[in-house]
Parts: C-alpha cells; sequence; structure tokens
C-alpha cells in the first residue's frame, strides 16, 4: 500500500510539473529577451544573431536584443551571460571560442560546458583565408613561400584570441613551419579594416565577416579552411589542396544560463529549429557559406564538446597560452 500510496504521489508531482512547465511555455517570452553575442557590431556572430533575432522577434512576438558585449576573447560577454538570471530572458551566442578558451586560458571563473543550458545549433561555416590585396602572392604556396622568406614580417588578425580565426592561423602557422605575428582585435570587423589598410596581411576569417570584403575586392581570398570548396567561392582552392589534412571551420548556437527550465529551452529550440526551415532566412544564411547545425540540445551539447576536445589539441600542439 505504501509502495502505492508513493508511486501515485510521484505520478501526481510529475503531472503537476508537466502543466507547470507548460504553462512557462506558454506564457513564455513576457518581456524582451537579451541575447548577448560577445563580438563588436559588424562581425559574423553580429551578422548571423541579427538575422535570427529579427525573425525569431516576429515569430515569438517578443523584441529579442542584440547585445554586443566585446572583450577577452569573447570571455566578458560570457562571463555576464554564465552569471544572469536561468529565466529565458538571457540567452548566449556560442561559438567556436567557447570550446577554445577552455584550453587557451588558465584562469576562467566559469565552466562553459557545466555553467550553460544548451538549446539549439544554428550554423556551420569556412573560415577563408583572406590577405592584403597589395601582397605580392596569389596562391597559398606562394603565401608560404613568401612567409618563409620573410619570417616575422606577416601580420595576421583575429576577432579576438582564442577565436577560431585565431586558432586557425595558428594551425597553418604549426602546419607549414612559417612564422607569423598574431594581432587580436575585439573582433572581425576592424581587423578587417586594418587589413584593407595593408597594416595587417592576413586572416582566416568567418565567411559570413569577409565575404562581402571578397566580393568588393578590398581583400583577396586564397583558400577557404573546409575539407571541400564552398559553392559560395567556388573558384577558391582550399588550404588542404596545398596543406594536407588542414581542417577548421567555425559553429554557432544558442545557449542560456544553467538552470534555465526545461519547458522554455524545448520552446526556444523549437522557433530556432523551425526559423531555420523557412527558406527566406535559409537563403541569407546559405548565401553566408554557412550549414544546418539544427537539432536538439543534445545534439549540439555533442558537437560542443567535441569541438572543445579538438581544439584542446590545437592549443596544446602550438603552445598557445592566455592567463
Amino acid at each position: 500500500m505504501r509502495l502505492k500510496h508513493l508511486l501515485l504521489s510521484f505520478l501526481a508531482a510529475e503531472t503537476t510539473c508537466l502543466a507547470a512547465g507548460a504553462t512557462i511555455a506558454a506564457d513564455y517570452p513576457a518581456r524582451a529577451i537579451r541575447w548577448i553575442v560577445p563580438y563588436v557590431p559588424g562581425g559574423t556572430t553580429d551578422i548571423i544573431a541579427r538575422i535570427m533575432a529579427q525573425r525569431l522577434s516576429e515569430r515569438m512576438k517578443q523584441t529579442i536584443i542584440v547585445d554586443n558585449r566585446p572583450g577577452a576573447g569573447n570571455n566578458i560577454g560570457t562571463e555576464i551571460a554564465v552569471k544572469s538570471a536561468p529565466d529565458g530572458y538571457t540567452w548566449f551566442f556560442t561559438n567556436p571560442a567557447n570550446g577554445i578558451n577552455a584550453t587557451l586560458y588558465t584562469n576562467l571563473s566559469f565552466n562553459f560546458l557545466r555553467d550553460m543550458e544548451p538549446i539549439a545549433g544554428l550554423i556551420r561555416v569556412p573560415n577563408v583565408m583572406s590577405i592584403w590585396r597589395n601582397l605580392p602572392v596569389k596562391s597559398v604556396p606562394e603565401f608560404i613561400a613568401y612567409g618563409k622568406a620573410n619570417p616575422g614580417k606577416l601580420n595576421f588578425c583575429s576577432g579576438g584570441a582564442g577565436t577560431s580565426v585565431h586558432l586557425s592561423g595558428e594551425l597553418f602557422k604549426s602546419m607549414t613551419g612559417i612564422t607569423m605575428v598574431h594581432v587580436a582585435y575585439k573582433g572581425s570587423a576592424p581587423c578587417l579594416i586594418d587589413i584593407i589598410a595593408g597594416q595587417n596581411h592576413v586572416i582566416f576569417d568567418n565567411m559570413p565577416g569577409v565575404i562581402g570584403y571578397i566580393r568588393n575586392g578590398d581583400v583577396r581570398a586564397l583558400a577557404v579552411t573546409t575539407e571541400k570548396r564552398s559553392p559560395q567561392l567556388p573558384d577558391v582552392p582550399t588550404v588542404a589542396e596545398t596543406v594536407p589534412g588542414f581542417e577548421a571551420s567555425a559553429w554557432f548556437g544558442v545557449v542560456a544560463p544553467k538552470g534555465t527550465p526545461a519547458a522554455i529551452v524545448n520552446r526556444v529550440n523549437r522557433e530556432v529549429n523551425e526559423t531555420l526551415k523557412e527558406p527566406k532566412v535559409w537563403a541569407r544564411l546559405a548565401d553566408l557559406g554557412g550549414t544546418s547545425i539544427a537539432g536538439t540540445p543534445a545534439e549540439f551539447w555533442a558537437l560542443h564538446t567535441m569541438e572543445t576536445e579538438k581544439w584542446a589539441k590545437v592549443v596544446k600542439a602550438s603552445g598557445a597560452k592566455i592567463q
């Protein structure tokens, strides 16, 4: 009888929780949502976030504010998100730096995989090895030869230490044996401006942030960093065609502070996945070189975990470390 009573009590409690969860999801969102983007406006993360935020605001009938919080290789924005209330009204735009920084930095006040709640994957994009248009090279082999003939005279810039843009350059250095000086910015947009001006020489930027500059002739694309050529730049070879085994790409998703109610996580996951299926939205993301990584929160966290482990090996092999 006691077992039966306990079972009935458990079922009643579970039913109450499910009902409460349904109520939370039905009432959500009741006010504006803040989506923290840990880089300056104009870069890849900002571009993708604003495309998604505009349509998600319409679908969810509530304002989604893109809040740019750059600095410290995206750790400033991340820490703000980690410390925010887990009520569904703070989202964070996660990216490869959140996997890379777990190894690159030795004194982080958070553990990203432990302290954040996965919601949904968005897209994966290639990085593009793009150079100052007046640099006297026209191919990856010529760039490598130039770098070896001019050790330490090439600057490669990124949108911050720990980004996939930074680590793609470190991987290129380690696999080719050339020496380049890394210059970190608070986002890729100002880095690209200085490449156009000739103050820096190369960037391995995410395709959405650089493809407009390539199409306008402001910078010259030498190669994409994925295993296969990109449909958006079909005449641009891969780095791997010259440096066998080279592969790097960027991926993006939505997370929230740990403890965000499951009902809200599932609601946002559903809205994100449905938004990615909309032809107009997807056409814009595909034009930026994106391939969908939509799926469940667990599937996105598995990808995040795998990428964290992958880049840990690159960080350790390159010897890069930031206090």
